[in-house]
């Protein structure tokens, strides 16, 4: 009987230094068990049988008792099991290793920190224009992280256009902003979906365009436009960041009469007369005036999204680089205007 208690515990032990799971070196050891119960059963009195213990009601109850041990403990296992907490998968990171170390610097900052580039990361831009004032936008929202953007414009590139829309290249002189402006954003931040749009934006599908988004930047260069894209983004509860410039100064303001500031036709009810204002085409426009204008335009995009300081909402920030001069005025939803009815546009849901 000793050289078989001998024998299971061989197996169990030199199977536990060679790796050998648990449930096989028992079943190993029960292979066994059973031979010798059945040697027992089957030879003569004597010999190898006398060798073996001579009864194999040892062996039965020794059996017994090791399957009532495992069973036990295969229960009380099972028990464990139904009674522990299920364990939740481990959401996905919302931002990639690659992303925490290009986002650092606004991780760091306390008005913007995790939470805010987060909403950056959730938000929806449209942005009208892939010009002089598009082209910082552009360049400035998506380096920030802001994960949809889409790029309306419907002209193309000229060689005029480079003194001053830093956002296109030499060797793009001929195709459409819009496209231009795509490539350069995705080359600055792959991490972003950018989607151009070759189109003027007009009556007919100019709402289709706003819808789903969450913010619009205008940096057209038409007044028939701006008061388009005003009264569109109002009905839509869009805000609306217009930057407009004239040679030397620029102008910036944050429109939401969805929230109770005035709109766009609020400060301004009516186009000036045709001629009164020249295109930069026939006046000219000093190179960096439209990075200004547009980087405050990204700037004030960047507060708005992620609720960091004070923003141009209800105020009209107006720059003069000629003088170096900036000075901000207070501006207020005007009695019944027709497009926002005096910044009472209902917000959306």
């Amino acid at each position: 009987m000793i050289p078989v208690l001998a024998a299971f515990a061989a197996i169990w032990f030199i199977g536990r230094i060679m790796a050998v799971p648990a449930r096989q070196r028992l079943g190993l050891i029960g292979v066994l068990w059973a031979a010798v119960v059945l040697a027992l059963l089957l030879l003569p009195e004597g010999g190898l049988r006398q060798a073996l213990g001579g009864d194999a009601r040892y062996w039965l109850v020794l059996g017994g008792l090791a399957a009532t041990v495992l069973g036990y403990r295969a229960a009380l296992a099972t028990l464990r099991r139904r009674s522990a907490p299920p364990v939740e998968a481990t959401p996905a990171p919302l931002f990639r290793e690659a992303e925490v170390n290009r986002y650092s610097r606004h991780l760091l900052m306390r008005e913007i920190g995790g939470p805010g580039q987060a909403r950056l990361k959730a938000a929806r831009v449209l942005v009208l224009g892939a010009g002089g004032l598009g082209s910082p936008v552009c360049l400035y929202l998506a380096a920030a992280g802001v994960g949809r953007i889409t790029v309306v414009d419907d002209d193309g590139i000229d060689s005029s256009n480079l003194q001053r829309q830093i956002i296109h290249r030499d060797a793009g002189i001929g195709s459409p902003k819009a496209l231009s402006a795509a490539a350069a954003m995705r080359a600055l931040n792959p991490f972003i979906e950018v989607t151009p749009l070759v189109t003027r934006l007009e009556e007919s599908g100019a709402a289709a365009a706003l819808a789903d988004h969450d913010l619009v930047l205008d940096g057209s260069d038409n007044f028939a436009t701006r008061y388009l894209l005003n009264r569109l983004a109002a009905q839509a509860g869009i805000p609306l960041i217009s930057g407009a410039m004239t040679p030397w100064e620029g102008q910036v303001s944050l429109f939401d009469p969805a929230r109770g500031t005035a709109c766009y036709a609020c400060v301004f009810p009516e186009a000036p007369p045709p001629g009164t204002v020249p295109a930069c085409s026939e006046a000219g426009v000093a190179a960096p005036l439209p990075g200004i204008i547009g980087s405050m335009m990204a700037m004030e995009a960047v507060k708005h999204l992620t609720g960091a300081g004070q923003t141009l909402a209800g105020r009209l920030l107006m720059h003069d680089a000629l003088n170096c001069e900036t000075r901000v005025i207070k501006v207020k939803p005007r009695a019944g205007c027709p497009v926002c009815g005096g910044g009472v546009t209902v917000a959306r849901a």
